[in-house]
């Protein structure tokens, strides 16, 4: 099989024992072209971040760098600025020709709260081997805001994959030609590129800019927050803003992308030389993202950009991220935005559900 699992793919892995877990997998977690992963019922609060290694346990790692465990049970706050390790509910026993990768939820990437897949033996963050077969782990780093966490929340999601399904510019170009994946030209250089949109019409609110002391999120209170208490408004006078060193913005991007049902993409980097800031902590786009609903408009994508070493000012119009398309295994039974709960579907400038609309 080549291509990345839709959901009834994902689905026969859990039947097959491939997937397994703690408490039963909710059928809500498997979204067209990924599964949820939950947060186990303690949290590890770990001197540093770390990678596990050839031949060595997550657990042993854990045991060298632990100051402490929290229960989970009830809520605890995960604090602003430290790294914690947490069990996750779900654990794999992968079938040989089949690798997973994860990342963050959007909304956990909206939140700027730093999470990645570790694993027994891992020698990459969010990387699952082919015939891995041990429990999972989420390294956690709150970055901007201090949350409440409890066991069963999903702060990540992971995808399964067989064989090589990217696809290179001609093949993307192609697609595009059949049936336009963004509006305007299209940029394509080892993927589909989008840029930052700044324009007049938005430099009143261009974005948002995390506030340095807030309180803390709880992640289980949807449209709850007023954002001003944790947000200050960018504006953006004359088509640009200056990005502070360290500082966390949403933005968006001036195009509005398509995701075809029969493909998946994943946001990845522009170009290092072309500035020092990282657009997008949480990189997975599902088939119909921006079609389902929004067929011949698309989504606009939101942008979570970190300000690296120096100011950078950061003008309408530049490109500050790429796409890479794959496609699925197979098209999914249920397309984002089509009969799930899709937060994001038609989003222009939109911080993570916690917030109410400003």
């Amino acid at each position: 099989m080549t291509g990345v699992l839709p959901r009834q793919g994902i689905a026969a892995l859990i039947e097959t024992g491939a997937i397994s877990a703690s408490e039963p997998i909710d059928p809500t977690q498997i979204q067209p072209a990924s599964l949820d992963l939950r947060l186990g019922r303690i949290a590890y609060r770990v001197r540093a971040s770390f990678l596990t290694g050839n031949g060595r346990r997550v657990a042993d790692r854990i045991s060298e760098f632990e100051m402490h465990r929290i229960d989970l049970d009830g809520g605890a706050v995960l604090e602003k600025g430290c790294v914690y390790v947490v069990p996750l509910m779900e654990r794999l026993a992968l079938p040989e020709g089949i690798q997973a990768v994860a990342n963050a939820k959007s909304s956990t990437g909206r939140l700027d709260l730093l999470t990645r897949l570790i694993t027994d033996g891992g020698t990459e963050f969010d990387r699952v081997a082919p015939g891995h077969d041990g429990p999972l782990y989420a390294e956690i780093c709150p970055r901007s805001f201090s949350v409440l966490a409890r066991p069963g929340m999903k702060l990540n999601q992971i995808r399964f994959r067989g064989g090589q399904a990217v696809l290179d510019d001609a093949q993307l170009a192609a697609l595009h030609a059949q049936e336009p994946l963004v509006t305007g030209e299209a940029l394509i250089s080892e993927g589909l590129g989008f840029s930052v949109d700044l324009s007049p019409e938005l430099a009143a609110c261009a974005g948002f800019r995390a506030k340095p002391h807030t309180g803390v999120i709880d992640l289980d209170r949807i449209d709850h927050y007023d954002p001003a208490e944790f947000w200050e408004v960018v504006t953006a006078a004359h088509g640009r803003i200056i990005l502070d060193p360290g500082a966390f913005y949403i933005l968006v991007s001036r195009e509005s992308v398509t995701i075809p049902p029969a493909y998946a993409a994943e946001m990845a980097p522009y170009l290092a030389m072309a500035g020092e800031f990282r657009v997008h902590y949480a990189g997975f786009f599902d088939p119909g993202f921006g079609y389902a609903e929004a067929r011949g408009k698309g989504s606009r994508g939101v942008l979570e950009v970190r300000c690296h070493e120096a100011p950078f000012v950061l003008e309408h119009g530049q490109v500050v991220g790429r796409l890479v398309y794959e496609r699925m295994a197979e098209t999914p039974d249920r397309l984002y935005g089509a009969g799930i709960a899709s937060n994001y579907q038609g989003q222009g400038l939109k911080l993570s559900k916690q917030f109410r609309s400003p």
